[in-house]
C-alpha cells in the first residue's frame, strides 16, 4: 500500500494554521456521551463500512487524505494511534517524533481543550493504557463533536491510527432506517457500559425525529409508518426492543 512512504514522512515546515473548527456538542463524561451520541455515532459508521468495507487504505500525510482502494479518496483528520506492542494510545499532538502539521491535528487539539475544560481524562492526557473500545470511543466523540462522516481504524501492522473522515457520499449512504436502529442500538450497548439504556435510547430516537410515547418502563417511538417498542427493568436497562413498519 506504500504506507510506510506516507505514514511516517515528516511535513515540511509550515506556519501553523488557525484551529477553526468549533465544537458542536456537550458532554461531561464517557458515559454521559454514550448516553447522548454514542448510538448516532456508530450509527455513522455503518454507512461508512458500506462505501469502503473491504477496500484497502493508505494515507498522504502530507495532502491529509485517506484513500480506499484505487480511486476512494477523502480529507482526514489524525487524531492518535495504539502501539500494539506496548498497549498504548499517543494523541498525534503529544507524538513529538512525528513532526506532522497542525492542520491535520486540529480536531485532536480541539478535543485536548476540551477535556482540559471539562476534565475529561480520555481526551487531555496524551499517552495512556488503552484497549480497543477507548479506539472506538475516541473516534465515536470526534465523528459526533465534529460532524464529521465516520471514523477509520488503520492497522499498519506495529499499530493502529484513528483518522475521522468527511464525505458526501457517506453521508448519503441509503440503508433501511427501522433495521438500523434495531441493529445499531443493541450493538451500541453490548460493546460499551452504559449506565442507562433508557436514556441512550430516548436520546438516539429523539434525534432521529420519532415521536416518543412513555409508559412505566416502556417507550413507544413512531416515525412515519416505523413503530419501535422497547422495555426497560428497574435499572433501566433494556429487556426487549422490537419494531414494525
Amino acid at each position: 500500500m506504500g504506507l510506510f512512504n506516507t505514514l511516517f514522512k515528516k511535513k515540511e515546515e509550515k506556519t501553523a494554521s488557525a484551529i477553526d473548527q468549533q465544537i458542536g456538542k456537550q458532554f461531561t463524561n464517557e458515559n454521559d456521551f454514550l448516553e447522548k451520541f454514542g448510538a448516532l455515532a456508530l450509527e455513522k459508521q455503518r454507512n461508512l463500512y458500506s462505501v469502503t468495507g473491504g477496500l484497502s487504505w493508505n494515507v498522504d500525510m502530507d495532502k491529509e487524505e485517506i484513500t480506499f482502494g484505487d480511486d476512494l479518496t477523502f480529507p482526514m483528520q489524525v487524531l492518535g494511534s495504539f502501539s500494539h506492542s506496548s498497549e498504548t494510545w499517543l494523541w498525534i499532538w503529544d507524538n513529538k517524533a512525528g513532526g506532522y502539521a497542525e492542520s491535520v491535528m486540529k480536531q485532536a487539539l480541539m478535543l485536548k481543550k476540551y477535556g482540559e475544560e471539562n476534565n475529561i481524562d480520555l481526551l487531555k492526557v496524551g499517552k495512556f493504557d488503552a484497549v480497543s473500545n477507548d479506539l472506538h470511543l475516541i473516534g465515536m466523540i470526534a465523528t459526533e463533536m465534529f460532524n464529521t462522516s465516520g471514523y477509520y481504524l488503520g492497522n499498519y501492522g506495529q499499530g493502529t491510527m484513528v483518522v475521522t473522515i468527511k464525505s458526501d457520499a457517506i453521508d448519503k449512504s441509503e440503508s433501511d432506517e427501522l433495521s438500523r436502529i434495531l441493529t445499531v442500538f443493541p450493538e451500541l450497548i453490548s460493546t460499551f457500559e452504559i449506565q442507562n439504556h433508557k436514556n441512550a435510547f430516548t436520546n438516539y430516537l429523539t434525534q432521529k425525529g420519532y415521536k416518543l410515547t412513555l409508559n412505566e418502563n416502556e417507550i413507544k417511538a413512531e416515525k412515519n409508518e416505523n413503530v419501535i417498542n422497547a422495555v426497560f427493568n428497574e435499572n433501566n436497562l433494556l429487556t426487549k426492543l422490537n419494531g414494525n413498519s
